[in-house]
């Protein structure tokens, strides 16, 4: 199949599909912008981000709902407001305040672990989480927002009470089913020649999804398609590494290694995935460094973000590869996940190549805990 007929192919999600992504993308940009959103389902939920909410959109939204608003955590996060393992390993944990310090900077003073924590913990009560508490989780990682969600349902069969105050509704399904539907809209939108420094016969490939202004590149390096198993690196963009250089990780090395690998080994693909930060965004990402900082390390700082430890959606690249023509490759990585990952997506992983990099004497601990608990082959 041709590029421009795989991409075609890749982009035939149709119209509902498109519908529906956009949806999520707007009541994702209304949680950034501190807009109360509707989840809809059998009980609506009326939801606002903790991050962006300010005072008068916190009344607003318990005045339409006609009920106190619940704080919503990866439980992750609310086992270390509370100070106690959440049992059972639920998706999401409710927190309740008394009405008298129930106010948008105690409840932003708990999402953020880089805030002034509040001293006063015996108040603070976990409760059931309502349903449909999973997709607000979601919704706010969506749009690289701390997972933290100021909610309260709507009574059953008022989901129309957020259209009449100017509210977006959108379908918590649509919310948990995001990576699906964003791939499917995946396509191949341009193509330009931009020869690089020690590979001159290189390219960019740019990749949108409808309703999505999330772009995702490949750059080429020569002719891959003309080789029975191209070399290939999955790298995510990495704002302080790639571009400022930074000594915390790896990402530039890398980077620069693999394209210069695939410039000698004749041809390849590089795949640079808009999931930065493993996914958390650049913000957080800061946010995780502070935390690394205080002594967390990768992993651990992410999960006390309410994040886990890899938000990336590796169905992003294997489509992006067979929408260039390529499905049998070999893999330029440390990471066993991103081999399973490609193999699960059906690409035919031939080989797995290292790529490897001394310590600098600041990412030491990083690179050890890639090795340690995400178990990176680094020997």
């Amino acid at each position: 199949m041709s590029i421009n007929g795989a991409a075609a192919h890749a982009g035939a999600g149709g119209d509902q599909a498109r519908l529906r992504l956009r949806q999520v993308h707007r009541a994702a940009s209304d949680l950034r912008r501190g807009v109360p959103v509707v989840l809809g389902g059998d009980v609506p939920l009326l939801i606002l981000a903790a991050e962006t909410a300010g005072p008068d959109a916190l009344v607003e939204l318990e005045a339409i709902a006609g009920v106190a608003a619940v704080l919503i955590l990866a439980p992750a996060r609310a086992a270390a407001i509370l100070r106690a393992p959440m049992s059972a390993d639920p998706a999401a944990v409710a927190i309740r305040l008394p009405a008298a310090i129930g106010t948008i900077d105690f409840y932003q003073s708990l999402a953020d672990p880089m805030a002034a924590q509040p001293a006063v913990r015996d108040v603070l009560q976990a409760v059931t989480a309502p349903p449909l508490s999973d997709a607000a989780i979601g919704l706010a990682k969506i749009g690289r927002l701390l997972p933290a969600i100021l909610a309260a349902p709507l009574p059953i069969g008022a989901g129309a009470n957020g259209a009449g105050h100017g509210l977006i509704t959108v379908a918590a399904a649509d919310v948990l089913d995001y990576a699906e539907i964003e791939v499917a809209g995946l396509a191949q939108i341009v193509s330009a020649n931009v020869p690089l420094n020690g590979a001159p016969d290189s390219r960019v490939v740019a990749f949108r999804s409808h309703g999505s202004a999330v772009e995702h590149l490949a750059i080429v390096i020569s002719r891959p398609e003309d080789h029975e198993a191209p070399l290939v690196r999955i790298h995510s963009e990495c704002f302080t590494g790639d571009l400022l250089g930074s000594m915390r990780c790896d990402c530039g090395e890398q980077l620069r290694g693999a394209i210069r690998r695939m410039a000698e080994d004749g041809a390849g693909v590089l795949l640079y995935l808009a999931q930065e930060g493993r996914g958390i965004g650049l913000v957080n990402k800061l946010r995780a460094y502070g935390l690394q900082d205080r002594g967390l390390d990768t992993m651990d700082a992410n999960r006390a973000l309410g994040w886990d430890a890899d938000e990336r959606n590796f169905l992003i690249g294997a489509t992006m590869l067979r929408i260039m023509g390529l499905d049998r490759v070999r893999l330029l990585t440390n990471n066993p996940d991103k081999v399973d990952a490609m193999a699960a997506c059906g690409i035919e992983v031939v080989g797995r190549e290292p790529h490897l990099f001394a310590p600098n004497g600041v990412n030491d601990e990083y690179l050890a805990t890639k090795a340690a608990r995400f178990g990176h082959m680094l020997d």
